[in-house]
């Protein structure tokens, strides 16, 4: 009985995500506002709703609750910004990330491409062992709406990138950290793919 938390950092409706990991296999998802009984979880999604350093503020009375779900081994889904959270700084805030990766968080090239990104790009997938994008052709569509990027230290990181003024990392997975920089709630048959199998892994944490 597969059971997922959705960090809420109040800053939007968290419908879509919700009622897409039902969808895909999770018996029950509960939307809280702490961290501080994880441990009744199988695993946990950072919604991707919010501004850096308010999200950072709402999750920091609990980055001990986070640090040790990290430490156990409980898989952990990023989703845009709540991928961003995870490394040591963005250029949106002034506050420091969850430095949970190493790694910093930058705008998009305005002087090349509109900004924010909204919209659907493809996927290149330079690892092909990534369980998070398990059953996902070469080039699938997804969608994004962001303005900032992730660019991790460690490449090794990695498992998908796009090019959208640049070359963009916007899948990684390292063990039990997984991350998304675009929606995989509102990328249709791709995205509900990628939640069913973020679901699986969870199952295989219970």
């Amino acid at each position: 009985m597969t059971k997922i938390a959705i960090f809420d950092f109040g800053a939007g409706n968290l419908f879509n995500l919700h009622q897409s990991l039902l969808r895909n296999g999770a018996h029950t998802v509960d939307i809280v506002r702490t961290l501080n009984e994880l441990e009744n979880y199988d695993g946990l999604v950072l919604p991707g709703v919010g501004n850096f350093d308010s999200a950072i503020s709402s999750i920091q009375k609990d980055s001990i609750s986070l640090n040790a779900a990290v430490d156990s081994g409980m898989p952990i889904l990023g989703i845009c910004l709540g991928l961003e959270m995870l490394f040591n700084k963005s250029e949106e805030g002034i506050l420091d990330g969850l430095k949970v990766l190493d790694g910093d968080v930058l705008m998009l090239p305005k002087t090349k491409v509109k900004v924010p990104h909204i919209g659907w790009n493809n996927l290149r997938i330079v690892k092909t062992e990534c369980n998070l994008l398990k059953g996902i052709p070469q080039d699938s569509w997804v969608y994004f709406v962001h303005s900032y990027h992730i660019e991790p230290q460690d490449e090794n990181l990695i498992a998908a990138i796009t090019d959208y003024g640049s070359t963009l990392p916007v899948v990684i997975e390292r063990s039990n950290l997984l991350g998304t920089q675009f929606h995989p709630e509102k990328s249709g048959k791709i995205g509900a793919q990628i939640m069913k199998n973020f679901v699986n892994i969870c199952e295989k944490n219970e």
